[in-house]
């Protein structure tokens, strides 16, 4: 039975949400604020399947609680419901690392195609694979030195923490130098997701590679975005 933590502190509306996906045969876990959400995840590490998470929360935004799990490697799907309906306030969600992002009054039909949507894609994502097997076991670029089997990366000499996430998806471009990569294949080869899953955690990560690794993240030297192709990574920069 796949196991859905629901962070919403209007508890008709939580409740409401509750009975109609406890009908559909999913196990249901409400809490109203954002630290006890992430209190939850921790406890239950590898035991919630998606989160549905409405943004304006006590104590914790929803924005910062979703930053906080994609931060922590947590890779389970987060579908935003929220009654904010700007465009900047999706744009906010997908950047800090929301799979899909559903307007309140919504739709329940819409709502539970989407929840199963989700689960079915992701199914149950916790159990990754691991790095694929490289004899790259360190690397140097500009003033950033990698050591991929320590897990250490630094930037002039200094440590740069980075989630496995992001050294996993940095070994990726290391190994593919030069050379362009879609969209599609980083969400096969590093997020072990289909290629067609509409997400922008691609964009998120790579936004987090930047402010460690470049210069000046605003204008990217190393990591290249070609619009409408993908990403290329350059050791020389340019």
């Amino acid at each position: 039975m796949k196991h859905i933590l629901l962070v919403e502190d209007e508890a008709h509306l939580a409740n409401g949400i509750r009975y109609n996906l406890e009908a559909e045969g999913y196990q249901v876990s409400i809490v109203g604020d954002g630290p006890s959400a992430i209190r939850f995840i921790e406890q239950n590490a590898g035991r919630v399947d998606l989160v549905v998470l409405d943004i304006m929360l006590p104590g914790m935004s929803g924005y910062a609680v979703c930053e906080a799990l994609r931060a922590a490697d947590q890779i389970m799907p987060v579908l935003i419901l929220s009654a904010r309906t700007l465009a900047e306030d999706r744009t906010r969600g997908f950047d800090v690392g929301a799979d899909q992002y559903l307007t309140k009054p919504f739709d329940l039909e819409e709502f539970l195609s989407r929840v199963k949507s989700l689960l079915a894609l992701y199914d149950r994502r916790v159990h990754r694979k691991p790095l694929t097997a490289t004899a790259i076991s360190s690397y140097s670029f500009a003033n950033v030195h990698i050591d991929f089997e320590r897990h250490e990366v630094t930037v002039g000499g200094k440590p740069v923490r980075m989630t496995q996430l992001e050294l996993k998806l940095l070994r990726y471009f290391v190994e593919n130098e030069g050379r362009i990569i879609s969209r599609r294949e980083l969400l096969e080869n590093v997020w072990d997701l289909p290629g067609n899953l509409l997400t922008r955690a691609p964009d998120q990560i790579i936004r987090r590679l930047r402010k460690a690794i470049e210069p000046d993240p605003a204008r990217p030297r190393h990591l290249l975005t070609l619009r409408d192709a993908g990403y290329r990574f350059v050791a020389e920069g340019g």
